[in-house]
This record gives C-alpha cells, sequence and structure tokens, in this order.
C-alpha cells in the first residue's frame, strides 16, 4: 500500500500502514433503533469494521445516539446539506463525521462543522462528488476526474487553513474511469487516507463487477485505505465482496477460499451443486484454507494438489486430496461431507 497518514475511527485504524478496512453503511431507519443494531450485528459477523448511519433530519439524532451508545462497530453520522445536524452528531458521539463540503453551505458553516470535530476529537471524511462542485471548477477545461480532484484537495487545504487535519478524502463516482483518475490523482496530491468505492455501482451483479474492477484496479495500485462496495442489495453483501476482491488480490481474507472449475461436457458429477454446498460451509473452516472443487481428471488433480484440501471428481464420485496427497475415493452424495471430515482432522 502507499504510505499515507493514520486517521482513527473510534478503535479502527485507518491508514499509516494498515490493511484495508473494510465497512458499508445501514439502510435501516436511524431512528429505528432496533433494527439498525440487528442490522449492524450481522454486518459485523459478515467482517465489517466501521459502520455509516444516514442522520437525515434532527428526528434521526436521538436514535443516532442510541446507535453509538450500543454498536459493536464505530458508528460514521452520514450528513447532507445541513450542518447543524452534523455539530450534533459529534456531540453525540459519532466516530467520524462524512460531509460533502460543497452542499453543506457557506463555509462558515463548513468552519463550525470542522471546529466541532475537532472539539470531539472525531476525524471528518470530505466526500465530493461531481454534483456539488462549484462553479468556477466547473467551468474548468479539464476532465471530471481533475475537477473531483482539485475540489477535494482545495477543501482539505481550507481545513489545514483551519489547523484540521484528521482528514479521510474520497472522490467517488459511478463512472469507474473517472473514479479511477480522480483517486490517483488524488494518491499523487496528498498523502491523507482515501475511502474508495464506486458509488451508485447498481444492483448485486452489475454492481460487484462495477467495483471489482475499479477498487480492484486501485488496490493493486496500491491506492486505498478503506472501501465500502456500493450495491443495491443487503449492505452484508458489500462486506462479501469488499473482502472477495481483497482475497482475490492477496490482500486480506476473513473466509476460506474455494477455487473451482467451469463445467464442460467432460464432468460427469453434478459440479455446480458441490461447489454450491462446499461454498456455503467454508465459514466452518479457518480462513487461510484454500478448498478445490474440480469437475473432471482434465484439471482436477493439478490443481486439488495446490489446495490445502480438494475434490478430483469422475463418474459419479470423486477423490479427496490433502496437501497434495490422494486420500481415498468417495460416492457424489458423501463428497462435500466426507471432504469436512478430513479436514477437520487437521
Amino acid at each position: 500500500m502507499t504510505s499515507s497518514k493514520s486517521v482513527m475511527v473510534g478503535a479502527i485504524q485507518i491508514g499509516g500502514g494498515a490493511l484495508p478496512v473494510v465497512q458499508s453503511m445501514t439502510n435501516t431507519q436511524t431512528s429505528d433503533v432496533k433494527s439498525t443494531l440487528e442490522q449492524i450485528d450481522r454486518l459485523a459477523q459478515a467482517g465489517c469494521e466501521i459502520v455509516r448511519c444516514a442522520v437525515p433530519s434532527t428526528s434521526a439524532l436521538d436514535g443516532f445516539s442510541a446507535v453509538v451508545e450500543s454498536s459493536s462497530l464505530p458508528v460514521v453520522a452520514d450528513i447532507h446539506f445541513d450542518y447543524k445536524l452534523a455539530i450534533e452528531a459529534a456531540q453525540r458521539g459519532a466516530a467520524k463525521l462524512r460531509i460533502n463540503p460543497g452542499n453543506i453551505g457557506s463555509i462558515e458553516r463548513v468552519d463550525a462543522v470542522i471546529d466541532a470535530a475537532g472539539e470531539a476529537g472525531i476525524p471528518i471524511r470530505i466526500g465530493v462528488n461531481s454534483g456539488s462542485l462549484s462553479d468556477d471548477i466547473l467551468s474548468l477545461d479539464l476532465p471530471l476526474s481533475q475537477k473531483l480532484a482539485i475540489s477535494a484537495l482545495q477543501f482539505v487545504e481550507h481545513f489545514e487553513d483551519r489547523g484540521f487535519t484528521d482528514i479521510v478524502l474520497s472522490t467517488k463516482g459511478s463512472n469507474v474511469s473517472n473514479t479511477i483518475d480522480a483517486y490517483r490523482l488524488l494518491a499523487q496530491g496528498t498523502d491523507y487516507p482515501l475511502h474508495i468505492g464506486i458509488t451508485e455501482a447498481g444492483t448485486a451483479f452489475s454492481g460487484t463487477i462495477k467495483s471489482a474492477v475499479g477498487l480492484g484496479t486501485l488496490l493493486e495500485e496500491g491506492i486505498g485505505d478503506t472501501l465500502r462496495v456500493s450495491l443495491t442489495a443487503d449492505p452484508v453483501e458489500e462486506i462479501k465482496v469488499a473482502f472477495e476482491i481483497l482475497s482475490a488480490l492477496g490482500i486480506r481474507r476473513n473466509r476460506a477460499e474455494v477455487i473451482s472449475c467451469p463445467t464442460c461436457g467432460r464432468t460427469q458429477v453434478d459440479l455446480i451443486d458441490l461447489a454450491n454446498q462446499v461454498n456455503a460451509r467454508i465459514d466452518e473452516i479457518p480462513p487461510e484454507l484454500t478448498i478445490a472443487v474440480m469437475g473432471c481428471v482434465v484439471n482436477g488433480p493439478g490443481e486439488a494438489r495446490e489446495a490445502d484440501y480438494g475434490i478430483a471428481c469422475g463418474k459419479g464420485s470423486g477423490v479427496l486430496f490433502a496437501h497434495g496427497e490422494k486420500l481415498r475415493k468417495v460416492d457424489e452424495e458423501n463428497l462435500v461431507d466426507e471432504l469436512f471430515v478430513e479436514i477437520n482432522k487437521r
């Protein structure tokens, strides 16, 4: 990872050499404390490390306070338009504020939020997007990515002028290429930690692909200290996708990896079902393990030998492997159970 400053969100370190932190946002009404806390607990169980809650009105503030008090994760207040809500959230225990200075209003209102965060000893994420760029920046004859980066860095300069440096930056957009370019510019122009994501990425399928391309590219280049995968789906799915991206890049993983071959005309077992059964049970085993589920003898034995444990299938049956060693042949209907028997012998 590129070198960045360290920012603490509760007890969670962002930047400063820490591994990328995975976060998400609740989609419950923050005023519904019970539902919000239940969702936070599910997110935490999936591996989420920081959670963000919307504070859209004063009616949400009491709920926000109660959520902060009982949450198992540091809670970030997501504020738009009303600077007074940001000030109140800071006073009510937010672990961080997320604001877009471009839609907060006058610079005096932004300054009031900066002062409140400073008094509370919490960081601010400066998030900019194309919808809130100033007229001066919009009029520049430059690509959108450059405009976004310029806007973010101008806000950073203003925050620094007020003596506030507890900053995280983001320039998330729905266009993958623009977002990548904007973050590259930020990484060149500042050493504040970067929150990366493709915003409004879409539903679970298309959003996962966009996020994998955009975030995977940035992370491979060492850009990104914390990430949120934005999906029109259950927020828990965002955490699963985030860790799949991080795992695919060899950065970090929170569950065992399953490698399985595509089906073809040589396959003589129900490989799709076998792979899904294995994938459904991998939370039972240590995250550092790699499990292979292979459909035939062409790739099966070789790939299975590269995994910690594996199945190489034939007609209606399969051979179990462990650490490169052939163990025994098992009928198809018992393959998954017997695979986990061997894993649990370790």
